[in-house]
């Protein structure tokens, strides 16, 4: 009995020590093609899915009068940029499409990382340049995430996840972009998505 006691300690201190030598395997939960779109960035430039193709990248649906999880969710991926620096993740990008596109034009969104503590600006993509409805649908057809304008208020109803895209524009993962964000998962998919 003692035998297998010292055996199956011996195998849960191995199993422990490989996955901290990055043995890590990621695995996808997801398997949904992002539709090809062409939109306007907050530097008023157009960008595409394209543009994007070839590195894997976080999505989110945010809008700047948000009064409710925008801002956590924003500055939650501050810090999931700042663990992606810290492991030496270089190789991807932020993005973020405006769920209220008529307010958010480019020189709104150009402002909006402004009260964030943003590590690195340059690896941000703040989309906007479609109609409500466009964004409402991309979201379903692309992300399987809810967007729904309140015609009562300025508010617009989205979830509050993040989206892992990987090289080939499937969307592969998400994760609570709100409350319980899962940085260190984040940080050692992207890892294992950029090697």
């Amino acid at each position: 009995m003692k035998k297998k006691s010292i055996m199956l300690v011996l195998i849960l201190a191995l199993s422990s020590i490989l996955t901290a030598c990055g043995s890590y395997k990621f695995e996808p939960e997801m398997n949904i093609e992002v539709k090809d779109f062409s939109v306007t960035n907050q530097k008023n430039e157009q960008v595409g899915l394209d543009d994007f193709k070839g590195k894997p990248w976080l999505a989110m649906f945010i809008f700047t009068n948000c009064n409710s999880i925008c801002p956590p969710m924003t500055f939650n991926m501050t810090e999931v940029q700042k663990a992606l620096q810290d492991k030496g993740v270089e190789d991807y990008q932020i993005v973020a499409f405006s769920v209220d596109p008529e307010v958010d034009k480019p020189d709104v969104l150009t402002n909006y990382l402004k009260p964030y503590s943003v590590p690195d600006e340059s690896k941000w993509q703040l989309l906007t340049g479609y109609d409500q409805k466009y964004i409402e649908q991309f979201a379903r057809q692309s992300f399987n995430s809810l967007v729904v304008n309140d015609p009562n208020s300025d508010q617009v109803t989205h979830t509050g996840s993040y989206y892992l895209v990987n090289a080939d524009g499937i969307v592969v993962k998400d994760y609570d972009g709100n409350t319980n964000v899962p940085v260190d998962t984040i940080v050692a998919d992207m890892k294992a998505l950029t090697k």
